[in-house]
């Protein structure tokens, strides 16, 4: 692998969404603003949504991370499952020991005492609920049910939903009307722009281990940006690709050959358009004549 041959400590653009390598991006910072800041007023539901590989999982971990200690969380990372399932796997997370041998009522009147428990010493419970989206209407409307648990001051538990923009054509329909109403808090990731992108590639190398001259060059990031539309996860299948065909040839930084082949040979990149690419050549040749010509102009004239 590439891994010695730039000197990296670690691999930079794995799909895992490891929060060792997050960036810092203004998008990211201020869902987790909302999230943090919505969770310490105590609002009963936060939704996050956004694209397939906008950073919803990686958030996820980062807010795990940086949730109040005060809290006690429960993470359902696979919600695909029907109410008895999920509620099985909320006791499960509350640390209900016997949880499996009750029926649904009794589970149901185990997971109230359990959250007045933890009210009591002081603490507050958020759960959180990644791929939201493949809820199914049942255990949307559990759970829904879990959020009217509130004593005369507080809501006992939180929830922080993350999905897809599914989720929220799901939340618009007349049969979910009840849950939208709940949702007080939300926040729509966005893709990167430009300078983003170039911002969380070099981010990422760097706390890879990287110390070397510069491997993306801005021709190249640019080719990143049109074929991966600014989604962090494309961009990192690309950029792996990109190191490896370097690797394979030997060379050290990453040229616009390099980045061709790696979106042609992903499925869901998109080949930038030629005309595209002679705009930018065009606009920089322009102003490279503007600068050349300025420069000569000063020389002139000072002379």
């Amino acid at each position: 692998m590439y891994l010695y041959h730039f000197g990296f400590s670690e691999l930079p653009f794995t799909l895992t969404p490891n929060t060792s390598f997050y960036c810092g991006l203004r998008v990211h910072d201020e869902a987790l603003q909302v999230l943090l800041t919505a969770l310490k007023t105590g609002e009963g539901f936060i939704k996050v949504t956004g694209e397939v590989g906008t950073g919803k999982t990686l958030l996820c971990r980062k807010l795990l991370n940086e949730v109040p200690d005060h809290f006690v969380t429960a993470y359902i990372p696979n919600p695909y499952l029907p109410a008895e399932a999920l509620r099985h796997a909320v006791a499960s997370e509350l640390g209900i020991t016997d949880h499996q041998s009750i029926d649904q009522h009794q589970l149901t009147r185990a997971i109230e005492q359990q959250l007045l428990d933890i009210n009591r010493s002081g603490r507050s419970v958020v759960l959180i609920i990644d791929e939201a989206q493949a809820l199914p209407d049942d255990s949307l409307e559990a759970l829904r049910l879990l959020s009217n648990l509130e004593t005369e001051t507080r809501k006992l538990v939180q929830l922080v939903m993350f999905g897809q923009p599914e989720l929220d054509e799901r939340l618009a329909t007349r049969q979910l009307r009840q849950l939208r109403q709940r949702v007080s808090f939300s926040y729509q990731l966005e893709t990167l722009s430009e300078d983003e992108l170039a911002r969380y590639v070099h981010h990422r190398v760097q706390v890879a281990g990287y110390r070397g001259p510069e491997l993306f060059s801005s021709e190249v990031l640019w080719w990143l940006h049109r074929a991966s539309r600014g989604v962090p996860r494309l961009a990192n299948i690309l950029c792996h690709k990109m190191l490896l065909l370097a690797y394979g040839a030997g060379n050290y930084t990453i040229s616009t050959k390099d980045a061709k082949m790696a979106i042609a040979d992903t499925e869901d990149a998109r080949m930038p358009r030629q005309h595209d690419w002679l705009w930018f050549t065009g606009g920089f040749v322009a102003a490279l004549a503007v600068v050349t010509g300025a420069g000569w102009w000063l020389g002139w004239f000072n002379a």
